[in-house]
């Protein structure tokens, strides 16, 4: 119900229009009433109705000037003036104030009806307008392509874990509209080079980051979401006449917004080939991880795609030992991969490692000049995350490493070595995780009601990314860092509101938001019911 405040210097004229007049019929609650502009403005402040209806002519400060400093601070507030005078001058004057309405007196209840009728019509516009604001707010904030759910529906999707049915009915639950003729997927990696960069330069990379996702957040044809900490995966729907192209929009946006930036940032992206069935979205995966793999191997090439690596896969082909090129065999590639890359990505990588010294792995002589080159890399990353050393020689296979007997033992000797090194590091990565995820709880709790604060608000407290602060926290909660926030605040309001007899403006503010519109919008959006109404149900 909307809220009315009245003042009038008239006694008789002020409590006839409160007492007299069926606000509530008219949709309106009555909260308040004053004999002057200067005693009515500190109760505005405090009641922040919807509509004032003031008299011009009052002592200490007439209607015109409380109008102006009631419209300068609350810009929402409808304003009626009331007026004994048919003058020109006062109706220019309330015009120029932003009055909505002018009556004069004698006011009658069928005048006055009309009016606030009509305002109430326009104030359910604004709303209208103003949930629309609220909706994009809330959706802009709780990030579509950060949240958990939508990650773990396409882990399952390329994992082929889901039926088509499952994934239908999943897709549905999570508002996602994939049905299209043809399918293609797009995978990219953005991240900083440095491990601590300045605080302009985090800025900026966080900058162009949010211009790439805005990319494809604003276009339906793709639907982004997070693969790890520093990559992502594009899902492309459309028709099969179109799909090239819609790749091909993708990859040349990531081109223009980070192809100036490589100074500071490092970008790839790959590209599977298209699938006509959404259930066929897994061997599309796996074409497109497999060209994503050649990232560690041709970090120059920043586009990877089948025509993009065609040339250098038939240089492979007829290689022999004095082809080999010795730079693409340098250890930091190896060590750059057990930093970066993942397990579901090893098998690419070796294929693409090895796949460099192409024949030269039948000389038992170049095996072992690769054995040693990939153990060396092995040990050096291990040292470099603190590994147990007894972990070191777990992974180094016991007391005398042999040189495997064929190209086949070599793949199948890299494979494993990579497997139980990563294992060792995500180990490593666990426990100071939980750690570090105990910090952040501890932040959250302490500084989570206070209106500026934000995601990249604590990563720079904590001292890392928002891009890893923001993973590690989704996969700890099952659920993204804001939507925890957002839940901390709500449960805090719920207390606030059943416990105190406080505004629900005023609790707004004290759990960390400074519109309380916007407040009871989400309010309303995760509970059903306004605070209000949650109040008055608790008593």
């Amino acid at each position: 119900m909307l809220r009315v405040f009245l003042v009038e210097d008239e006694s008789v004229v002020r409590e006839g229009l409160r007492d007299k007049i069926p606000w509530e019929q008219y949709g309106f609650q009555f909260v308040g009433d004053a004999a002057d502009g200067e005693m009515a403005l500190p109760m505005i402040r405090k009641m922040k109705p919807d509509v004032l209806i003031t008299d011009i002519k009052m002592p200490f400060m007439d209607g015109l000037s409380l109008s102006e400093i009631v419209k300068e601070e609350f810009p929402k507030i409808r304003i009626v003036i009331i007026s004994g005078y048919d003058d020109f001058e006062y109706a220019r004057q309330a015009i120029v104030v932003g009055v909505d309405q002018y009556l004069l007196k004698p006011v009658t209840r069928a005048a006055l009806r009309n009016v606030m009728l009509e305002l109430k019509e326009k104030i359910g516009q604004d709303m209208g307008q103003k949930d629309h604001d609220y909706q994009a707010q809330f959706q802009d904030e709780m990030q579509a392509f950060e949240q958990f759910p939508l990650r773990r529906f396409f882990e399952k999707v390329l994992d082929g874990k889901l039926s088509v049915k499952e994934i239908y009915e999943e897709a549905a639950r999570l508002s996602l509209q994939i049905t299209a003729p043809c399918y293609d997927l797009l995978l990219f990696s953005l991240y900083e080079k440095e491990d601590q960069p300045a605080r302009e330069d985090r800025e900026r990379f966080m900058r162009k980051q949010d211009e790439v996702f805005h990319f494809f957040l604003r276009h339906p044809q793709y639907i982004l979401f997070r693969l790890n900490v520093n990559s992502y995966g594009v899902p492309v729907e459309g028709e099969r006449a179109q799909i090239q192209e819609l790749v091909e929009n993708g990859t040349d946006h990531l081109r223009r917004y980070c192809a100036s930036e490589e100074d500071h940032m490092g970008w790839h992206a790959a590209v599977g080939e298209p699938v006509e069935r959404l259930s066929m979205l897994p061997q599309c995966y796996r074409k497109a991880s497999h060209h994503f793999a050649y990232r560690f191997i041709l970090p120059d090439t920043h586009i990877l795609t089948q025509e993009s690596l065609k040339a250098y896969a038939a240089d492979q082909e007829e290689k022999e030992i004095t082809d080999v090129d010795l730079v693409q065999m340098d250890p930091e590639i190896i060590r750059d991969f057990l930093a970066k890359g993942t397990e579901s990505e090893i098998h690419d990588f070796v294929v693409s490692y090895l796949d460099n010294i192409g024949h030269g792995l039948r000389s038992r002589m170049f095996r072992g000049y690769v054995f040693f080159n990939i153990r060396v890399a092995a040990a050096t990353f291990l040292h470099s995350i603190g590994a147990d050393p007894e972990d070191g020689r777990k992974e180094a296979g016991g007391t005398v490493p042999t040189v495997p007997d064929s190209e086949e033992d070599m793949y199948v000797y890299f494979m494993g070595m990579l497997k139980d090194v990563m294992e060792i590091r995500d180990g490593i990565d666990n426990r100071q995780g939980k750690k570090l995820f105990k910090k952040v709880r501890d932040l959250i709790d302490s500084q989570y009601d206070q209106e500026s604060f934000s995601l990249s608000m604590a990563a720079e407290q904590i001292g890392m990314s928002p891009n890893y602060l923001s993973t590690i926290f989704s996969q700890n909660m099952q659920q993204t860092f804001i939507e925890y926030v957002t839940e901390k605040r709500i449960e805090k309001a719920k207390k606030l509101l059943r416990q105190t007899d406080k505004a629900s403006g005023e609790i707004a503010r004290e759990v960390g938001y400074k519109d309380p519109h916007y407040f009871s919008f989400v309010f309303r959006k995760l509970l059903g019911c306004t605070p209000r109404e949650y109040r008055a149900e608790g008593r």
